[in-house]
């Protein structure tokens, strides 16, 4: 192994030494929020009333402090984005959990304010045990958004009955995982049609017998992730129905090439799907804790159709940072920042660790551009879990939202008596588009609005269009508080969405690649997705700020299967569906 971290570590050095040709486009003059844009808090005016409780009791077990995440997903087929928001349980005694009071809420909107119906009675969507992190997507092709939810215990399948209520299917559909399971995500990695499943597990750790650990000032604190090993990630291959059967899982870790001998395991808080060498093949993409991160390159089907993977992470320069080091790695965004064409990704780190932004070179290639970005050093003073990219000031350029929260005690904080001194404000970061070559970012977080004031412990924030006006807004997660529904207030834009839909019944297109073609400028790129984050499930429409001058010519979409089609005449300012059309019509629909 030593030859082969040498080899990583002469690459990464590479890799952060090359200056990257300049994007294209025109700079903001500077960091400064412009006009009246700000994120407001509305989760209370809306009826969104959520708490999250820890089940803390004073002996400072780890499992309190992780969790939890959130998901926007619109369950119920009426057009707008629902809340889904995971609750913790009792963790004293051991075994004491009485279920976990999980809450989903139903939007109302209609145009004339927000308003969400609490509809969890009834609801079947109640979790089992302390959770942690959901997905979201349609694992049994019927049109009909289901659940998965991890946790500090067993995980659960909650399939989507498609009457407003949902239905455990997890034994029967033979995807259980007992370990202590934070991110998980939908994806099609063999290409088959149906949505296969990876779950990312922690460390194995059971609170009865955990150690005794100490911070700097030798007060009792949380402990460190490396006093515990890793614990193996899954893979769930979906092999659909057989004959009139349910919809099935088999383990297929194994298989796959995802199996690690215990030494190696790592501490899985993040994961993403995506085609990152642009291969056309799903990719996942690990975020580990108190480790190296894994990149799971797929090498496609073989002749037998079987699909494996091979770790690419330290050859891509995405395993450590631009000094050779492994990072204590949490919620992962995935977007084109730099406006060139193909996915970039940016990893929320503890406090002292920036947060750390790898840029796509292109053939899976990345370096890390933390510092040349500036997104480095104003970092490194939190400690980031969710990540967000969202256009929020409608330029065109994609910022960066970032959900802080300790994970050791602040002792500024634990001096003064605070009963859970791990609190932070949370970050905005403008992207500045290109300055002297280098797309730049600058904090904003002092004029994004009130709610940056606010001191918490935020952990999931989930991303969509909650009232259908173009921007992106933010379900974000508190640890022991009160969940928050960030709006984005700024002044009307022009922008174009866009829901990718497959099969019949329709359902979203996940890992589909999405191009827009502008009569000029260069082309624009994003990718269908529900990961990403921090163990939340986000909204798989497309959004696009157009800028004044920005008209739109076509759309070209590479579906999940690989197969492409390209749209024209598309409006901006509204939501429009574009379905991938079967195999005759298509051969005359692409050009």
């Amino acid at each position: 192994m030593g030859s082969r971290w040498a080899l990583g570590l002469l690459l990464l050095g590479a890799c952060a030494g090359e200056e990257p040709a300049a994007p294209a486009g025109e700079a903001p003059a500077d960091s400064d929020m412009p006009g009246e844009t700000a994120l407001v808090d509305r989760a209370a005016a809306a009826g969104i009333d959520f708490v999250h409780a820890n089940g803390m009791v004073g002996e400072f077990h780890m499992a309190e402090l992780i969790g939890a995440g959130a998901a926007l997903l619109d369950y119920d087929g009426d057009g707008d984005l629902d809340a889904y928001l995971l609750q913790g349980s009792e963790l004293e005694p051991p075994g004491a959990d009485a279920g976990s009071g999980d809450r989903l809420f139903r939007n109302e909107y209609g145009g004339t304010g927000l308003r969400f119906i609490d509809a969890s009675a009834g609801s079947g969507a109640l979790g089992r045990g302390h959770g942690m992190g959901v997905a979201t997507a349609d694992y049994d092709n019927d049109g009909w958004i289901d659940l998965y939810r991890t946790s500090y215990g067993p995980n659960q399948l909650l399939r989507n009955r498609g009457d407003g209520s949902f239905e455990d299917r997890t034994r029967a559909a033979g995807a259980e995982d007992g370990s202590w399971s934070v991110p998980a995500t939908f994806v099609d990695y063999d290409r088959d049609g149906w949505l296969d499943l990876f779950v990312g597990n922690y460390l194995a750790y059971s609170h009865p017998r955990a150690v005794r650990c100490a911070g700097p000032s030798g007060r009792r604190d949380y402990c460190g992730a490396i006093q515990f090993p890793g614990v193996a990630d899954r893979l769930f291959h979906n092999r659909g129905r057989r004959g009139t059967g349910p919809v099935a899982f088999d383990d297929a870790a194994a298989e796959a090439g995802l199996t690690l001998p215990p030494e190696d395991r790592e501490r899985a808080l993040g994961a993403i799907a995506a085609d990152l060498d642009g291969d056309g093949w799903q990719d996942l993409y690990v975020g580990n804790d108190a480790g190296p991160n894994s990149l799971w390159l797929s090498r496609g089907a073989d002749a037998e159709g079987k699909v494996t993977f091979a770790d690419g992470a330290l050859l891509a320069g995405t395993a450590l940072n631009a000094q050779g080091k492994a990072e204590a790695s949490m919620g992962i965004g995935v977007a084109d920042y730099d406006r060139d064409g193909d996915p970039d990704l940016v990893l929320g780190h503890i406090v002292v660790e920036s947060n750390t932004l790898y840029r796509n070179r292109g053939a899976g290639l990345f370096e890390d551009r933390s510092a040349a970005s500036e997104l480095g050093r104003p970092s490194r003073t939190h400690t980031a879990f969710g990540m967000l990219f969202l256009d929020f000031d409608g330029d065109g350029w994609l910022d960066l939202f970032a959900a802080n929260g300790a994970v050791q005690n602040i002792e500024s904080l634990a001096s003064r008596g605070d009963p859970f001194p791990v609190h932070e404000i949370n970050q905005l970061f403008r992207n500045r588009g290109p300055i002297r070559g280098e797309v730049r970012y600058g904090e904003v977080t002092a004029v994004a609005g009130e709610v940056f004031k606010l001191s918490e412990v935020s952990r999931g924030a989930a991303g969509g269009d909650v009232d259908n006006d173009g921007d992106i807004d933010i379900l974000l997660s508190n640890n022991n508080g009160p969940a928050r529904l960030l709006i984005d207030s700024g002044p009307p834009r022009r922008w174009i969405g866009l829901r990718l839909v497959t099969g019949e019944p329709a359902r979203d297109a996940l890992g589909a690649a999405v191009t827009l073609e502008l009569a000029a400028g260069p082309p624009r790129w994003a990718r269908v997705a529900t990961d990403g984050s921090y163990a939340s499930a986000s909204d798989p429409r497309v959004v696009f700020s157009l800028g004044a001058e920005d008209r739109v010519a076509a759309v070209k979409v590479r579906w999940p299967d690989g197969s492409r089609q390209r749209f024209a005449g598309l409006r901006s300012a509204r939501y429009t569906t574009l379905a991938q059309l079967d195999d005759n019509r298509l051969r005359s629909q692409v050009r």
